[in-house]
């Protein structure tokens, strides 16, 4: 609940509020399913809306959509509005909402292109080991050297064919690709395009200045991103996310410290995050975290136990709520015991007992005062949402969708822009053309050597024939000679013997 330059949040022995001017030292929402982490988000969420600041958070279950619709009155609302007394400045109401959607839903259609992926994200998304990672880099610098543009799916296929096509030519400049580095790419990204990916990939790319938006009453927007299918996809959801805070990180100008964020980042199931994730990548995160406040982004992860967070990222988290634990194994008691060491303690309650006995809507709560340094924490109750708590009704959804109408003619349809792959395509069609003119031209030559052979043979057998045909005529002159010859001799001789016989 906004009051001024703090949202009230949740109440024990004391009120907790959570400062507007500390809020970009980011924070934890944590604790056991169903104890209560939504509607604490919610809270949280609505206050940085009425508070100007817009928000982006995932929707995982399908009720965070509910922020779009005014909440509604019943004897159990009536009593915790009671008991916070906070009755005079109560009422029901709905917030801004912008409704998201990474894999083709009802939602504005959210697409990154390759290039703006890069090779390491992309590497971590498809699980590629050092030596594939290796190719592609050589991909995206082939790519940037030859200003051809990676968009979309097809793009990064044609890039990989082509660099196993001419691989040879590229191992002097770049180093070696090998095929079956090559092959292996391929098939993960089969695997990629059947999680979302091709839809994904793609343009018109987000444009994170939409998400920095207030309404005419200039309350923030809340950006949703459907996530009900989503997080069935857990490489593509994390690597949105780390992309985005990344990208945030990379492109925001510095502020200082402002007297309230310009954007707060919520980070849902934020143990997805973190699965497997290489140390390269953490130490990102690190990084990201421990520099973006400056640029006056918040960061909030909500997850299960603070320990699906590494330590050196959890340590930047200065705002905490720390709703109930279970511990019914070892490693879920040190949990809770690491949990409640990361609290001011409070001489009232044994803050680790009180983790494991808090109800739903329960919470342990500590804030970053005025000077910056962690409140004492307080075994405090959470503030009901003014907004829904459940899934919106179909109406409700409508609207908002009615009403980023501008946004989706923006980004609802996909656009195919020349490319990589058409470039490519274009080589390769020119060189298959040139190929083809080669192969004409030297089967042009072979027929005219052909026929030059064939005349020329002719003409040997021509002449052959000629020689043959004198030698032959010369024979027969001589035959003829002979004959002649022959037979003027019998006929003297004939002659002769006839007079003798006289």
């Amino acid at each position: 609940m906004f009051q001024e330059d703090r949202i009230y949040m949740a109440l024990g022995d004391n009120p907790c509020y959570l400062l507007l001017n500390q809020a970009n030292r980011h924070g934890i929402i944590s604790g056991a399913s169903g104890t209560g982490k939504t509607v604490t988000l919610k809270v949280m969420a609505e206050g940085f809306s009425k508070a100007g600041v817009p928000v982006f958070m995932a929707d995982a279950k399908g009720d965070v959509r509910g922020m779009c619709q005014p909440g509604v009155d019943n004897e159990k609302m009536q009593e915790r509005i009671q008991r916070f007394n906070i009755a005079e400045n109560w009422k029901y109401e709905g917030c801004p909402c912008r409704f998201w959607d990474m894999l083709g839903g009802d939602g504005l259609p959210v697409r990154v292109t390759i290039s703006q992926m890069g090779p390491t994200l992309l590497s971590r998304l498809l699980g590629l080991t050092d030596a594939q990672e290796g190719v592609l880099d050589i991909l995206f610098r082939v790519a940037d050297d030859q200003h051809l543009l990676l968009i979309d799916m097809k793009d990064l296929r044609a890039m990989l064919n082509y660099l196993a096509e001419h691989s040879a030519e590229i191992e002097t400049t770049y180093g070696k690709v090998s095929s079956q580095s090559v092959g292996a790419i391929l098939r993960e990204l089969i695997s990629l395009e059947d999680q979302g990916g091709d839809i994904f990939f793609g343009e018109p790319a987000l444009d994170l200045e939409d998400w920095f938006a207030c309404d005419d009453k200039g309350e923030g927007y809340i950006n949703i991103l459907d996530a009900t299918k989503l997080i069935q996809s857990p490489q593509v959801y994390a690597m949105f996310l780390l992309w985005m805070m990344n990208h945030l990180f990379d492109t925001l100008p510095e502020l200082g410290d402002p007297d309230k964020p310009k954007f707060v980042f919520f980070f849902d199931e934020a143990h997805l995050l973190f699965n497997g994730m290489p140390s390269e990548l953490v130490s990102k995160i690190v990084q990201v975290v421990k520099l973006i406040r400056s640029k006056g982004v918040g960061i909030y992860f909500i997850t299960q136990s603070p320990s699906d967070i590494p330590n050196e990222v959890l340590a930047q988290l200065s705002n905490r709520v720390q709703h109930g634990l279970r511990a019914y194994t070892p490693a879920e008691q040190k949990a809770v015991k690491a949990a409640a060491q990361s609290f001011r303690e409070n001489p009232n309650f044994d803050s680790a007992e009180a983790i494991l006995n808090l109800g739903t809507g329960e919470a342990l709560v500590s804030f970053l005062d005025e000077d910056g340094r962690p409140s004492i924490v307080e075994n405090a109750k959470i503030l009901p949402p003014q907004c829904l708590m459940a899934a919106p009704e179909d109406v409700y959804v409508a609207a908002v969708l009615l009403g980023q109408k501008d946004l989706m003619e923006k980004y609802g349809t996909a656009v195919d822009n020349e490319s990589a792959y058409e470039e490519l395509q274009a080589i390769a069609e020119e060189e298959a053309k040139r190929q083809a003119e080669e192969e004409k031209q030297r089967a042009a030559e072979e027929a005219k050597a052909q026929k030059e052979a064939e005349k020329k043979a002719a003409a040997e057998e021509k002449a052959k024939q000629k020689q043959e045909s004198e030698v032959a005529k010369g024979v027969g002159k001589v035959a003829t000679n002979v004959f002649n010859t022959i037979g003027r001799e019998v006929s003297r001789n004939l002659v002769r013997n006839i007079f003798k016989s006289l």
